[in-house]
């Protein structure tokens, strides 16, 4: 990302803003995405599928509350 003469990056944002819009979208979709996948995991009896798309939903979910108070 390039900046304008003087101006100064935000340590809160360092790669721009909309990176940090991008990586909220796409934990947004991957918790839609990881439900879904839970529901056809759930209706095929699929072990390995419900695990994956539940530990989908919950680091998504967490990067969201980290993200939310700043953690990171």
């Amino acid at each position: 990302m390039r900046y304008l003469d003087g101006q100064t990056p935000d340590p809160l944002y360092p790669h721009s803003q909309s990176m940090h819009q991008m990586l909220t979208l796409s934990m947004v979709m991957a918790i839609i995405i990881g439900i879904v996948l839970l529901l056809l995991g759930i209706r095929g009896n699929i072990m390995w599928l419900k695990v994956w798309s539940v530990l989908l939903v919950l680091l998504s979910v967490t990067y969201l509350i980290a993200d939310a108070l700043n953690w990171f």
